[in-house]
Parts: C-alpha cells; sequence; structure tokens
C-alpha cells in the first residue's frame, strides 16, 4: 500500500510529506450482498490511503440468477451448473457477462454502500477504476459415470506429471518460454483428503484440475496477474484475458485426451503394418513390434518435448543409439529411408522450403498409442508369464496360472462329457 512519510528539503530545511510503496496493519470493512442479478459478492474497503478496494463475484451465480430470473430449469453443482434445460441460453449468457456489466455492478453499489470517497472527492474526480487482481476461468465436464470418472483423472494425473515442465507449459498456455522466464515449472499432485488434484503453473499463473464433488472434471485456469500474457490488467481487457484462460483449458484437456484417447481402430491399425503407396512413391509398413519401428517412434516423441522439429542428422544420431550403433555406422539413406515410412503413413511432414520434419496429430496419437502399448503392456506382460520369470509369485503372474489352469480342466471335462 501507499503510506506517507515525512522528509525535509535540502535547500530551505522545511518539511514535507512524500507518497512511498510500503506495508502496514490495518482495518479492512467487508461487505457481504447479494445482488439481483449477480447474487452473493463482496465488498472490500481498505481504510488506509489510497483506500483500495477489491471487488468479488463469482460467474457461476452470475449465471444461477439469470437463469431462475428466466425460469429456466437447472441443476447446481457447488460454484457450477450440473445441468440445464437449456443449455444453448446457457452459453449466452456465459458470454453475456462481460466488463462492462462487471462495471454497473460496482457502481450500483457504491452508490448504495458507505465508502472512503464523500460526493465532494467523486465530484472532484477521485473515483474507484476496475482493474483484474484475479481472474479464473473453468470448465465443468459433467461425467455419466462418476466412479469411471475418478479412475479416468487418477490415470489423467499419472499419465501427465510432466505436463510442468517448459515445453508442455509453453503448448498448454502458448507462451514462448527461454531460459529468462522467470518462476517454477512444475507438476504438482496435491491430495485434499482423498481428492487429488493436479496443478500446472505458468509465472503466477496456474491451471489446476480435480474431479469435483465427485461427479464432474473441473479445469480452471487462475490468472494472477495479466502481464504475465502481455495485457493490462484494466477490466476493458477481460474479453481478451478470457480467450487466453478457455485456450488454455482446452489445450490441456487436448493434451490429456492423446494420452487416453488413441485407440486405434483395426483398419488403421492393419494399415500401418502394410505398404502404402502415395503419388507414385512407396513406403513399408510400420509393423508393431519392430524394434526400428518402437524406435523411431520414441524419437518422435522425444524430439515432440525438446524441440519440436528435426532433420536427417538429428533422427539419425538417435536411432542409431537405439540402436545399439554409431552414427557413422548408419547411412543417411537409410534415415531417408524411415523418414519417407513415417511421412507417406502421414506420421510426419515436411516443412515446406525447409529440410525439417515435425510430427503430426495422427503421428502423436499412433506413437503414443505404439510405445505405450509395447513397453507397457506387452514386454512387461510377457516378462510376467514366462516361464522364466525372475518373480513368479506376482499377483498377476498367479492370476494368468490360475485362469489357464481353470481353462485345462474345463476342456477336460468337455471332453469327458463328449
Amino acid at each position: 500500500m501507499m503510506r506517507t512519510e515525512r522528509r525535509r528539503s535540502s535547500r530551505t530545511g522545511a518539511t514535507y510529506p512524500w507518497i512511498v510503496e510500503s506495508t502496514a496493519m490495518v482495518n479492512q470493512y467487508y461487505f457481504y450482498c447479494v445482488d439481483e442479478d449477480f447474487g452473493p459478492f463482496f465488498l472490500k474497503f481498505c481504510s488506509y490511503f489510497p483506500y483500495n478496494a477489491k471487488l468479488c463475484i463469482n460467474g457461476h451465480e452470475y449465471l444461477k440468477r439469470q437463469l431462475a430470473k428466466r425460469r429456466v430449469a437447472f441443476e447446481a453443482l457447488d460454484n457450477g451448473i450440473k445441468s440445464c434445460a437449456d443449455l444453448q441460453l446457457l452459453q449466452r449468457l456465459s458470454d453475456g457477462l462481460t466488463a462492462e456489466k462487471i462495471d454497473r455492478l460496482l457502481r450500483k453499489w457504491l452508490r448504495r454502500l458507505p465508502h472512503p470517497f464523500p460526493a465532494r472527492d467523486r465530484a472532484a474526480g477521485y473515483r474507484y477504476q476496475l482493474s483484474i487482481l484475479q481472474a479464473e476461468f473453468s470448465l465443468t465436464q459433467v461425467l455419466d459415470h462418476p466412479v469411471t470418472g475418478r479412475i479416468f483423472f487418477e490415470e489423467v494425473i499419472r499419465e501427465n506429471l510432466d505436463i510442468g515442465r517448459p515445453s508442455q507449459v509453453s503448448l498448454v498456455f502458448d507462451r514462448r518460454i527461454n531460459r529468462r522466464t522467470p518462476g517454477r515449472f512444475r507438476t504438482r499432485v496435491i491430495t485434499d483428503g482423498v481428492v487429488p488434484s493436479l496443478h500446472v503453473d505458468y509465472r503466477k499463473s496456474r491451471i489446476k484440475q480435480y474431479h469435483k464433488e465427485g461427479e464432474a472434471l473441473r479445469t480452471e485456469t487462475t490468472i494472477n496477474d495479466t502481464r504475465d500474457f502481455g495485457i493490462g490488467r484494466r477490466i476493458k481487457n477481460l474479453a481478451e484475458l478470457r480467450e487466453i484462460g478457455f485456450a488454455a483449458n482446452r489445450r490441456l484437456l487436448d493434451v490429456e485426451r492423446i494420452g487416453h484417447d488413441c485407440f486405434i481402430g483395426e483398419a488403421a491399425f492393419q494399415d500401418m503394418q502394410k505398404p502404402v503407396v502415395v503419388a507414385d512413391q512407396r513406403a513399408a509398413g510400420l509393423r508393431f513390434a519392430d524394434p526400428r519401428v518402437q524406435g523411431l517412434l520414441h524419437i518422435l516423441l522425444l524430439f515432440l518435448l525438446v524441440q519440436g522439429t528435426f532433420r536427417n542428422k538429428d533422427l539419425r544420431e538417435h536411432i542409431a543409439s537405439l540402436l545399439g550403433m554409431k552414427p557413422s555406422q548408419l547411412s543417411p539413406g537409410r534415415v531417408t529411408y524411415d523418414l519417407r515410412r513415417l511421412r507417406l503413413h502421414g506420421l510426419i511432414e515436411r516443412i515446406p522450403k525447409t529440410h525439417r520434419y515435425r510430427i503430426t496429430a495422427k503421428g502423436l496419437r499412433t506413437a503414443i498409442f505404439y510405445t505405450h502399448l509395447y513397453n507397457r503392456s506387452l514386454r512387461t506382460g510377457l516378462a510376467v508369464i514366462s516361464p522364466h520369470a525372475v518373480n513368479v509369485n506376482l499377483p498377476v503372474a498367479r492370476s494368468i496360472r490360475a485362469a489357464e489352469a481353470a481353462l485345462n480342466t474345463w476342456y477336460d471335462q468337455e471332453k469327458i462329457a463328449a
């Protein structure tokens, strides 16, 4: 806050007041109100110069009031909407919560409540102007099967513990990040009781995701400093800030969905196994269990996270190490052959007028599916059920042996009956 201190002129020796930025323990006066259009909110006034004030509103309460005034049936979910009889109207009302309406709410209640600026001060031009101290943009996705939704969210956390890395944060917030970017880049999993939540930080802003009320997936971006995104703090910037907040929510969900909605259908899977011909160019198939194919897909994911694009030389260096070779033992022509396979199958694309490549959306989904299924299911599963397994008493191994014994017994019984 701003305080005054006494200073002395070096020329005249007279004292004069000077305004400095400082801290102090002062009284705060809270007014908890209920508005016809906005529902419950509060205004807080500071009792010390320059008499700062804080207005706190909840957009979901605004929606509830508007729906109730229009007699539209809805069901609340804490500070959210679980269901509504007119979803299109609900969306229009959400889009209609503008900076002008929030400013009118403040002016309306400043006329009713006592505050530090009397009429003569307002006549002299001393007026409150709204700025954005904190803005939260949330998306609530209600789940048909809440129990399954909880399992899904726990899988989301497990699969996205690296979402806080600078490369991933830059994708989610659509911001360029370099060594001089302030703040810590991390993913935090916070457990409040038995409800976990996922937190992704960017400077002073944060995305939080959790299983709300056991019935919905809640994704909310909280912006604590608009200047993190090159936007001013005045309330007139709310519309631009809204675009950033909701876009961050959608991008986070897109990143997570890639890991959980990448199932390849039978036709698509078989297309990957077969040779492909595109505009008289032919390329061999990408066989699922081929070590070279698995290595290529691993490297595509590595390039996505680290630098985004790559060249023939980059691919050559990485694939050689995965195959237990030196880069000099791998000819550029062999790498060109791999690049053509990946490109004709639609997994990568060449950047026009360059010798660089980047992964496509199809390539990203395929790489995640192939590598996860191969490493987490096929290899580990075969190791568990192998006759030469190191630990034959693992629960999975015991269950498989029990299932095998039950099937053999059933076969024998059926044969005897016949």
